[in-house]
């Protein structure tokens, strides 16, 4: 059993079919499925269920999966050491994260980032999702909850406040809510409720609201509306700055509270990896500081 089986594997593992792993191999689907019997063939064991859906691990194949990751870690950690850990970063970096994170805080980041670092190719994926970093989506995924998985590893971000506000021209018209209670009947903005993907997105359920007028799988679409004078959203702290038409609602009485995770592969560990992580920690915890004190003053 050689490298060059196992990269096939790997990749083929997580883009679960033969053509999807086609572009990350450059190899024809053919010769993947060749490469494949051939490797099951030394295994002594199916590796894969194959199906006209697709190529799913069997038992065999997921243990190999642990093992194969082994040692496209030790891999990455040999390279790693060998560029040298004082050098300029360079090569591309994808990192995936909720849309909110990636429109107000990730863009000052890698700019910063990119500055330091000019050979560094920086890719923001912005989705309403989790990136799936197993089918090798992004390098990093930044995620509202801590992932619940042996194969992923998981460093705390930052905390971030979220706020309930409304335009002062939606203010006027239809004057603040008194209390908490009175939410129940205002026109509410916020997520479409059965395509929240992460529980600690379901801001307004955290309320006792359940009917959204306005909503949208993307939290910048939110605060669009927001300024719009849609009605009211719970938005982040850090994204107030951009939208001054915007007014905190009872202050004191509402405030959420979450947290940021940066998520990679168990299987991504180098040099490399670690000092970008590093300078993504850093910058996302000094800029939600730096907007979270703009929008308090």
């Amino acid at each position: 059993m050689n490298w060059d089986d196992l990269r096939v594997f790997l990749a083929t593992a997580r883009a679960e079919s033969l053509t999807a792993a086609k572009s990350a191999l450059r190899l024809d689907p053919a010769t993947i499925a060749r490469r494949i019997a051939r490797l099951e063939e030394a295994a002594g064991a199916p590796l894969f269920l194959k199906s006209p859906q697709g190529y799913r691990l069997t038992e065999a194949g997921q243990r190999l999966l642990i093992h194969a990751e082994e040692a496209e870690a030790a891999l990455g950690r040999g390279m790693g050491a060998l560029s040298g850990a004082g050098e300029t970063l360079s090569g591309p970096i994808r990192i995936g994260a909720p849309d909110g994170c990636a429109t107000y805080l990730l863009p000052q980041v890698c700019a910063d980032i990119s500055e330091q670092h000019p050979d560094l190719d920086l890719q923001i994926v912005a989705l309403p999702r989790v990136v799936n970093l197993s089918r090798r989506e992004a390098d990093f995924a930044i995620t509202v909850s801590k992932p619940d998985t042996a194969r992923l590893q998981a460093e705390r971000l930052s905390n971030y406040r979220l706020s309930l506000a409304a335009s002062r021209d939606w203010l006027a018209k239809h004057g603040a809510p008194a209390d908490r209670a009175a939410l129940k009947g205002a026109r509410m903005i916020g997520y479409i409720p059965d395509m929240i993907f992460d529980a600690e997105l379901d801001y307004l359920g955290a309320l006792g609201i359940t009917r959204v007028p306005l909503a949208s799988t993307s939290i910048s679409v939110q605060l669009q509306l927001a300024r719009a004078g849609g009605g009211l959203a719970v938005v982040h702290d850090f994204a107030l700055p951009t939208a001054p038409e915007l007014q905190r609602i009872l202050p004191n009485e509402i405030t959420l509270t979450r947290t940021f995770w940066l998520v990679r592969h168990k299987g991504q560990t180098d040099a490399r990896l670690d000092r970008i992580g590093a300078l993504l920690s850093e910058g996302v915890q000094r800029e939600i500081a730096r907007l979270e004190g703009l929008a308090a003053a």
